[in-house]
């Protein structure tokens, strides 16, 4: 192919297998200093037109409903002078008022973009021919813990799409493990070896790191620092992430066409959701998420955010511009950035590059957690990651839309205990004007009583508007879906629609206080000083033992029924105001419980409620995964232990030994305590069974990362 920049195909070394690493081209990628800038920002030549007046559209029309909102809230509380708890409250409602206006302004934007067409920016429309592409991209693909079954699938079907239209040759493959399992590590091993062996690709490559420093950027971040140079462009995948050839293609086409954009995000649909709770997000994603998207785009411009997969990004510019810094003070604020993602875009933004998102292009995929216990996992590494962008947000020559960015980061989480503090200080106001005996003439003589009062019509008015922003989206999305044919049925029509939103409302409503205090635990937990680590995610099957449910959540129950009674001392119609708050946490564990179940799921799947387009015609990418996926999980089941895994395979042992870096330098590298322990217990034990009952995971895992421990091993072996 003329102007393609190829890599020489890899020659299989002695020991007659690829190598499972290109030749090294090395990029530097210095850490970028927060408190000054290095060098002036520039405007990109790819920003839309009247980008003043589409933000001053969004945020000043966000402004004019927040000051609106306030000016009836002091209304309803200054009957007779503010106390210091409805003062509070009205602070707190501006700051939660201020942040759905703006999403619902943003949403309007997305729903008119949305009819007109919308368009895919930067010529990446689905109906305009492929781009001939004149370089070569690196696809990236980290993992951390993860079923090989599910990573070598997506990787496959990826493989097979970009062969199918003739783009292959254009793309290198790289697994890029920072598993800390022994078991888990072999068995990606395994499953690379053999996805080499099926598509017969040797530029599908593998790397694990011993240490995995700075968790996932850091991963990225040490394959730019080796490989970097040789590719102009890298995406960046997902575990769960599965992308059509032609969507790889369009972005890369994209990139090539524009020499001032850095990042190029898409737009993943979620999909493959079994579970109700799963099939409610992936039906919310589905539904809201392209207008949400649409509006975002719209007046975001050229200062996009990044997401942190499916997403293209400029080798160089990355390199040069988004290298992290080490956050000073202690966990969980100080350290490594946790979410690399918002802080990345900023900073290549910073540098004059153009950060963009095309939410029309389609065949970009990925899936969600599959009940509300594996969001919580997720979302504590996430509130932890995003609260560290408080030290971030001050940093010189940063984009003001990109601290919005961060700012938004940030108030996904703040906002939970907001609400919180928010929904309790108005019970303590109620409980007030109840029990506490009023001061009708706290000044002395006077001739009008002070009367503790708010006005209840206008609290009523002004509750009902509120309800009706927050509400006002998901009925303009669901215009948006009657307009569009295909999307109507592939919904289940009209009517299955409208009953699926409705579906989706009122469960997310019980859900929501559930989740507004688990977060609002995080973020307090947080601020205590707790790191919360790095877990794997659950991709699966959503269930939870009862019992881990009960024991998890079963202090939200209590609360809620505090609530409840608290509540219903001040009066009844309170009690039924509050109702769907209370219903939510007092129903918290059999709500949890039932929405992590994949029956409860199917059941709503076969009556076409909470339906997708992609579960009624999935593409051919994504029923090609699920079938390989089935088909990986159901092949004849190895050894589970690693070390015996490798001790009765020859191929693979030899393999895996091709694939270990270089030996410690002495002086250099530093000790590894973990090896160290691992060495003495192989020396005195007296089989291999007995150093495997005594090795810890930790201790395995070094051992197995090194040559002269492994022999060990297999002399241990060897000596049966």
């Amino acid at each position: 192919m003329d102007g393609v920049s190829l890599q020489p195909v890899p020659q299989a070394n002695q020991s007659g297998f690829w190598p499972n690493l290109p030749a090294e081209a090395p990029l530097a990628m210095p850490a970028q200093p927060l408190h000054h800038a290095p060098a002036p920002q520039r405007m990109p030549a790819s920003e839309p037109g009247n980008m003043i007046a589409r933000r001053l559209l969004v945020i000043g029309g966000a402004v004019l409903m927040t000051a609106a909102a306030t000016h009836e809230m002091v209304n309803v509380l200054n009957v007779g002078g503010f106390t210091v708890l409805e003062l509070l409250i009205l602070v707190m409602f501006v700051t939660l008022f201020a942040w759905i206006a703006l999403s619902f302004t943003s949403a309007v934007c997305g729903f008119v973009a949305q009819l007109s067409g919308g368009g895919t920016r930067l010529g990446t429309a689905q109906h305009l021919p492929l781009p001939q592409l004149s370089s070569r991209t690196a696809l990236l693909m980290p993992v951390y813990n993860e079923a090989p079954a599910r990573v070598m699938a997506g990787l496959q079907v990826i493989h097979e799409s970009l062969q199918a239209i003739h783009a292959l040759d254009h793309f290198d493959i790289f697994i890029l493990s920072d598993t800390t399992d022994p078991d888990a590590w072999i068995a990606e091993e395994a499953a690379f070896l053999a996805l080499r062996e099926r598509t017969g690709n040797p530029h599908i490559f593998y790397r694990r790191r011993p240490q995995n420093i700075e968790r996932k950027a850091g991963n990225i971040a040490e394959w730019v620092k080796r490989f970097g140079g040789a590719y102009p462009q890298m995406l960046i995948l997902d575990a769960d992430s599965v992308m059509t050839g032609q969507a790889i293609v369009r972005l890369v086409g994209a990139m090539e066409r524009h020499p001032d954009v850095g990042l190029i995000q898409s737009l993943p649909v979620i999909v493959n959701g079994t579970t109700l709770f799963a099939r409610m997000q992936q039906f919310a994603g589905r539904v809201y998420g392209p207008m949400i998207a649409q509006g975002i785009a719209w007046w975001h411009g050229a200062e996009g955010n990044y997401w942190g997969h499916n997403a293209v990004i400029r080798t160089q510019a990355f390199a040069g511009s988004a290298g992290l810094p080490t956050l000073s003070g202690r966990k969980p604020f100080g350290g490594h950035i946790l979410s690399h993602d918002f802080v990345e875009a900023a900073l290549m933004r910073r540098a004059g590059w153009a950060i963009h998102m095309v939410p029309g292009l389609p065949g970009s995929y990925e899936e969600g957690p599959p009940s509300l216990i594996d969001l919580a996992v997720r979302d504590r590494r996430w509130c932890q990651g995003n609260l560290q962008h408080l030290a971030v947000l001050p940093a010189s020559g940063l984009h003001w839309v990109s601290r919005m960015h961060l700012l938004m980061g940030i108030g996904s989480y703040i906002t939970a205990p907001i609400w919180l503090m928010f929904l309790i200080t108005g019970i303590l106001i109620s409980l007030q004007a109840r029990f506490v005996p009023p001061d009708y003439f706290p000044a002395g003589r006077t001739l009008f009583p002070n009367w503790p009062n708010v006005d209840p019509v206008r609290s009523m008015w002004l509750f009902i508007g509120t309800m009706g922003i927050l509400l006002a989206p998901k009925l303009l999305a669901y215009v948006a879906l009657l307009c569009d044919g295909p999307m109507r049925r592939g919904c289940g029509g009209a009517l299955r629609s409208l009953l699926s939103i409705l579906v989706e409302t009122i469960l997310a409503g019980l859900l929501a206080p559930v989740t507004m205090i688990v977060q609002s635990v995080d973020v307090g937990s947080i601020l205590l000083g707790r790191d919360g680590g790095w877990q794997a995610q659950r991709r699966d099957d959503g269930s939870v033992p009862f019992g881990d449910i009960v024991r998890r959540i079963w202090k939200l129950t209590v609360f809620g029924i505090a609530l409840a009674v608290a509540a219903y001392l001040v009066s009844t119609p309170l009690a039924l105001w509050m109702s769907p708050v209370i219903l939510g946490l007092a129903l918290a564990i059999p709500l949890v419980a039932i929405t992590g179940l994949r029956g409860t799921g199917q059941v709503l799947r076969r009556m076409g409620i909470l339906r997708i387009p992609e579960e009624v015609m999935p593409p051919p990418e994504l029923a090609r995964s699920h079938a390989l996926m089935r088909m990986l999980r159901d092949a004849p089941a190895e050894a589970s232990d690693a070390t015996l895994r490798l001790m009765s395979d020859p191929h693979l042992l030899a393999a895996h030994l091709a694939m270990l870096p270089p030996p410690r330098v002495p002086g250099r590298d530093p000790i590894d305590a973990s090896l160290l322990v691992g060495r003495a217990r192989i020396d005195e034990a007296p089989s291999l069974v007995a150093v495997l009952a005594q090795l810890s995971k930790p201790e395995l895992a070094a051992v197995l990362g090194n040559a002269d421990a492994l022999h060990r091993l297999v002399v241990l072996r060897d000596a049966r």
